[in-house]
């Protein structure tokens, strides 16, 4: 019987090599393509963060630009001759600017409005009249120094009387959101009252051809016939203080004589057809040496489509 030869013996142990070999060569192919996926991942994803962040310093930027151009605006009249509320739109380097604007009168000021007035407002948004009067008296004495350390005492024990740790300002409101604080006011009552409200008006009324029809009904003396009468016709009135007086009769107070400086922005900035920034300010035109000072500005952050329109007074 003839020998086998050598070369024809199969090396199955080199094929098992050979095999094991592909796989890992496979594997770390599989491995290198999972870290580019990452990889790829992860800078797609800084690159948004780093639009982002462009498109956030972009339209801080175009935001002050709107507050700008709304004092020159409103500096191109004397302050009697200012228009109580409007608002312009323009295209700035390819990004649109819209803002309307209103003055502050516009709102019932926390810190000058009177308790009867305060009383009023939380009736009309839904607050049993006791209710409403001991929350206006609340607010009153939130705002309030007291003559003397006694009665001081006595507002702070009301609170640590009902539990809470904190103790009543006992000085004027420094932001409206500090109406949450006050004793006893329910949550839902102060978010109805919140877009009514300011520490900016500075004085004891409003000025009722461009406030809320909740602060008209507040006014003190105010009918439901007066009311109906005079919302019929307020956007042909003169709006001078001896018109109003004839049509609002009793209820043509001090209440309702509010005059204010300072006037409440909203601007909205974007490219056109892309995504839009939106925020609030309030300033006083023509302030000393400067062209205006402003008092607050609340950036409203990325806004969804069709919010410019959607909304035409701050």
């Amino acid at each position: 019987m003839r020998p086998r030869c050598p070369h024809h013996v199969p090396n199955d142990r080199g094929a098992t090599q050979g095999g094991f070999i592909l796989v890992a060569v496979l594997w770390m192919l599989a491995a290198l393509a999972a870290l580019v996926v990452i990889v790829a991942q992860q800078m797609a994803s800084s690159a948004r963060l780093l639009r982002l962040e462009d498109e956030a310093v972009e339209a801080d930027a175009l935001i002050s630009a709107g507050i700008e151009l709304s004092a020159y605006r409103l500096l191109l009249s004397k302050e009697e001759d200012r228009p109580k509320q409007g608002g312009f739109r323009l295209l700035l380097g390819g990004n649109d600017i819209a803002v309307s604007y209103v003055s502050e009168a516009a709102r019932l000021d926390l810190n000058t409005a009177s308790q009867e007035m305060l009383e009023n407002l939380f009736v009309v948004v839904g607050a049993e009249r006791d209710a409403a009067k001991e929350h206006a008296e609340r607010v009153v004495a939130w705002r309030s120094k007291p003559s003397d350390a006694a009665k001081a005492q006595a507002e702070e024990a009301r609170y640590a009387a009902a539990g809470l740790k904190r103790v009543p300002r006992l000085a004027p409101f420094a932001h409206v959101g500090e109406l949450a604080l006050v004793l006893g006011l329910p949550a839902s009552l102060v978010d109805r009252v919140l877009p009514l409200v300011t520490v900016f008006n500075g004085s004891p009324g409003i000025d009722p051809t461009i406030a809320a029809t909740e602060l008209v009904a507040a006014l003190p003396g105010m009918t439901p016939l007066i009311l109906k009468d005079f919302l019929g016709s307020r956007a042909s009135l003169s709006q001078d203080a001896d018109g109003l007086a004839k049509i609002l009769g009793p209820a043509a107070k001090d209440a309702a004589k509010g005059n204010s400086k300072a006037v409440r922005l909203h601007i909205v900035v974007g490219p056109a057809g892309g995504l839009h920034h939106a925020a609030t300010a309030v300033i006083v035109p023509g302030e000393g040496e400067q062209p205006y000072r402003l008092l607050a500005r609340q950036d409203e952050g990325p806004q969804p489509r069709g919010a410019r329109q959607a909304r035409s007074t701050p």
